[in-house]
C-alpha cells in the first residue's frame, strides 16, 4: 500500500517506520510548508500534523479522492464540516483522538464504568491528563473523548478545566517533558475512590493503530471511527 504522510514530525517518523516494517511504501512526507505533490499517488493518507494544517490536509485528500486517517487534535470545531465535505466528495475518512488500540479499549471501559456509576450519587468524577511539553492543545483530544463518553452515559453535561460547577467534569491538563500520554479517570467519594488509568510507554501504540486504520480504510467510502476498525460496535 502507498501511504502519504501529512505531518512529518516525531509521530510521522514513527508511523513511517512502522508502515515500512509492515511492507508499505511512503510516497509523500509533507511538513507544514511543503506542497501536496505526490498525494495523488497514495492509496491512503495519514494526517498527524498540527491544528492549523489539519483541515487543509483533510480537504486536499477529499479533493484528490484519497482516503484519509487523521489523528491531529485541536481542530474539532470544524469536524462536522469535514464530515459534510467527505460525504459531498464521496470520500473516506477516519478521525480518532487517539489511535492506540489500548486507548480505544480504555474508551469502552470508561463508557461502561460511567453507566455503572450514573446512579451512584456519592461519587464525583474528575480526570487528569499528562503529555509532553510539545503538545499544543489542552486538554488532549483523548481527554475530551473520555469526557464525552462520561457525559453520554451519565448525568454530567459538560467538562471544564477550572473549578467545576454542578454537572461539570473537571479536567486537569499537565505538560511534563517526555511523557507520551497518561489519562486517569477518578470517581471519588468520602469513603473511597475508583480509578481507571491508561499510560502510554511511547508513541508506538498510536502509530501502529494509525497504520492499522489506514490498512482498514483503503478502498472504502464513508465516515468511520476506530470502533469500526476494531469491530467494537
Amino acid at each position: 500500500m502507498k501511504i502519504a504522510l501529512l505531518g512529518y514530525g516525531k509521530m510521522g517518523k514513527v508511523i513511517e517506520r512502522i508502515a515500512l516494517e509492515r511492507g508499505h511504501e511512503i510516497v509523500l512526507r509533507k511538513s507544514s510548508a511543503d506542497s501536496y505533490d505526490g498525494l495523488e499517488k497514495a492509496d491512503v493518507a495519514i494526517d498527524f500534523s498540527v491544528p492549523d494544517s489539519a483541515v487543509s490536509n483533510i480537504s486536499a485528500c477529499f479533493a484528490t479522492n484519497i482516503p484519509v486517517v487523521s489523528g491531529t487534535t485541536g481542530w474539532l470545531e470544524q469536524y462536522n464540516d469535514m464530515v459534510q465535505l467527505c460525504q459531498e466528495k464521496n470520500g473516506a475518512f477516519i478521525y480518532g483522538s487517539n489511535f492506540s488500540l489500548g486507548v480505544n479499549i480504555f474508551f469502552e471501559l470508561n463508557n461502561y464504568l460511567a453507566k455503572m456509576m450514573a446512579n451512584v450519587k456519592e461519587y464525583n468524577v474528575s480526570m487528569e491528563e499528562i503529555h509532553h511539553t510539545q503538545k499544543l492543545d489542552a486538554p488532549s483530544g483523548t481527554a475530551i473523548t473520555l469526557a464525552k463518553g462520561i457525559i453520554e452515559n451519565s448525568g454530567y453535561n459538560s467538562w471544564t478545566m477550572g473549578a467545576p460547577k454542578a454537572g461539570e467534569i473537571q479536567i486537569d491538563a499537565k505538560r511534563i517533558e517526555n511523557v507520551p500520554g497518561t489519562h486517569t479517570v477518578t470517581y471519588n467519594s468520602d469513603v473511597d475512590f475508583i480509578e481507571i488509568k491508561h499510560v502510554a510507554h511511547n508513541r508506538e501504540g498510536f502509530a501502529l493503530g494509525a497504520v492499522i486504520a489506514a490498512e482498514w480504510i483503503a478502498g472504502k467510502k464513508g465516515v468511520f471511527t476506530m470502533k469500526d476498525v476494531l469491530n467494537l460496535i
